[in-house]
């Protein structure tokens, strides 16, 4: 596939994205909110052959951004969905565990350091906090709770 056939296929998500910004030819961002993310993720892998890579979290200072980052290797370029967690009191997002078991460990990461819920994860338990860290305390948080 060439990067015009790549950008066609994209065309399929343009009612779920933001935006999508193509800040090289190597390198794609596709924006959403939250409850759209599964399904560009699920289109990515599926429907285009992208390999998951890993995801990130970041708390930005009006919502959270859940950043899941696929290598499509025919064409050797990066394809970042930015997810946006808007409910900074209740955050969350559909796992990504069950399609991809790869997401289940970053998933229980990003949930330890930043609180978010990841909805229908097979197993939240803590991976990198310690069993006695307080509830409610997420490290990654720019406003940590006392």
């Amino acid at each position: 596939m060439k990067l015009q056939e790549l950008d066609d296929s994209l065309q399929a998500l343009k009612d779920k994205v933001i935006s999508v910004d193509k800040t090289t030819d190597k390198r794609i961002y596709l924006t959403c909110e939250s409850e759209k993310s599964f399904g560009i993720c699920k289109f990515l892998y599926e429907d285009l052959g992208c390999r998951f890579v890993i995801a990130t979290g970041i708390d930005s200072d009006n919502y959270f951004e859940i950043l899941y980052h696929f290598a499509y290797d025919e064409l050797g370029c990066v394809i970042t969905v930015k997810s946006l967690v808007r409910d900074k009191n209740n955050p969350s997002v559909d796992s990504l565990a069950n399609l991809l078991p790869a997401a289940s460990w970053i998933e229980r990461e990003v949930h330890d350091e930043l609180g978010i819920e990841f909805k229908g994860h097979p197993d939240m338990r803590r991976l990198i906090l310690a069993d006695d860290w307080p509830e409610g305390v997420y490290p990654l948080r720019k406003e940590r709770k006392k």
